[in-house]
């Protein structure tokens, strides 16, 4: 079983309330191989919500803020849990989760700056479920290969 960011199933919960189908992700749905989680909305987040990136404090402690400055990590740490704790019910050991998001992103996320930028990193969901022994994949990888 996999665990598969909701967004890439073409579930409206984007944080612009849209979403990123991806066709090759339904087909694994439809096959009944994967749950669908949207660790954003999980964390008490609602659709559609203000762009969120993540920045590091003086402590270099990884924290995310909203594009009006609020600091958001509680949500996306409890996001995070939440997701972690579905893929432990199911007994997941891979994900396929949106790229670039500060939740899912895996490799590269957004600056912190609101500017389109990137740099090396991974969101808070990936961090933890790659910490709790999940691999993480994003759409962006070979997906077709895996079974």
């Amino acid at each position: 079983m996999y665990i598969i960011s909701a967004c890439l199933a073409g579930v409206d919960c984007k944080y612009s309330g849209g979403n990123n189908l991806d066709p090759r992700l339904v087909k694994l749905l439809e096959e009944k191989k994967a749950i669908l989680v949207c660790p954003e909305q999980l964390g008490g987040l609602t659709t559609p919500r203000l762009p969120s990136e993540i920045v590091y404090d003086e402590n270099a402690n990884k924290k995310v803020i909203n594009i009006e400055g609020k600091d958001v990590t509680k949500e996306f740490l409890k996001g995070a849990e939440e997701t972690l704790k579905i893929a432990k019910l199911i007994g997941a050991k891979e994900a396929i989760l949106k790229a670039k998001s500060p939740s899912c992103g895996k490799g590269s996320v957004y600056d912190g700056q609101f500017r389109h930028k990137l740099v090396t990193g991974n969101g808070i969901t990936t961090d933890l479920l790659e910490k709790n022994g999940i691999k993480v994949y994003t759409e962006e990888d070979d997906i077709e290969n895996l079974k």
